[in-house]
């Protein structure tokens, strides 16, 4: 089986951005310490979209993703699911990864209505 190739560019002109968002709880100590990391790569990557999810907040939501460690983020767009996972709380690390994004698998019912619901109502999800 061999290794898909990176994609050359994130969002091509007049594609959808990607949401890079942040699956987290208020409690985890963790989570709070990322959250300015995970904004100074929001600025560092200004082509992509994020958000930060409370998942108690929107368990609605966010339970179909069955998150079990923190940080955990989700990576996906119009075109599919390119990162679905738990990532080292690192600037560095996150913004490789955002960087060297794989071809997008179909998005989970799950990710499609988790976008929905940002796009619909982006000031629930301080975006």
């Amino acid at each position: 089986m061999s290794a898909v190739p990176p994609s050359p560019a994130v969002n091509r002109p007049g594609a959808d951005p990607l949401w890079v968002i942040c699956l987290c709880a208020e409690w985890c100590g963790t989570c709070r310490d990322f959250r300015p990391l995970s904004e100074q790569v929001a600025r560092s990557h200004p082509t992509l979209r994020s958000a930060w999810v409370a998942i108690e907040d929107h368990a609605d939501i966010a339970d179909e993703f069955d998150v079990e460690t923190f940080p955990t983020l989700l990576v996906a767009g119009a075109d599919g699911t390119r990162f679905l996972g738990p990532v080292l709380p690192n600037t560095q690390t996150v913004s490789r990864m955002l960087t060297a994004l794989a071809t997008p698998q179909p998005a989970a019912p799950e990710v499609r209505a988790l976008l929905q619901a940002i796009e619909s109502a982006p000031d629930d999800f301080e975006v």
